[in-house]
């Protein structure tokens, strides 16, 4: 159903594809940003991306079985991360890395950004997955 390419002419990528593809016909989900708060709207891991990151993916996890989709079924995401520093954005993306998102590798863009929309937010995942045959209704 999702065909994943490393495209052989460019540099491959560290952990994700340069390319998704999925036939006409399948049943796509956009995310709206999954954010790192609980479910009485706290924020969780105040000043620790990792720690956001993984409430963040935790969060992520939920919109998708809200829809009948999972992480293995994620075709490409945008992470944001309030930080300049490649070292913290690289610990964000280990925890991007080891949570089985897009089991194929997925495409995948990691950006350092000024500020996102909760106050203490360091950390934001938006995604697009297809939603398999048997959950759709």
């Amino acid at each position: 159903m999702i065909q994943r390419v490393t495209t052989p002419a460019l540099f491959p990528p560290p952990g994700y594809s340069h390319v998704s593809v999925v036939e006409a016909g399948a049943k796509l989900a956009f995310l709206a940003g999954a954010v790192p708060l609980d479910d009485e709207g706290r924020l969780v891991g105040e000043g620790d991306p990792p720690r956001q990151a993984e409430r963040v993916i935790a969060n992520l996890r939920e919109q998708l079985r809200s829809v009948g989709s999972d992480l293995e079924h994620v075709l490409a995401t945008d992470v944001y991360v309030v930080s300049s520093e490649p070292a913290v954005l690289s610990s964000v993306w280990e925890v991007v890395e080891a949570s089985g998102l897009g089991a194929g590798p997925h495409s995948s863009t990691l950006v350092g950004v000024a500020c996102l929309g909760y106050t203490g937010q360091l950390v934001e995942i938006t995604a697009t997955a297809v939603v398999p045959e048997e959950a759709r209704g």
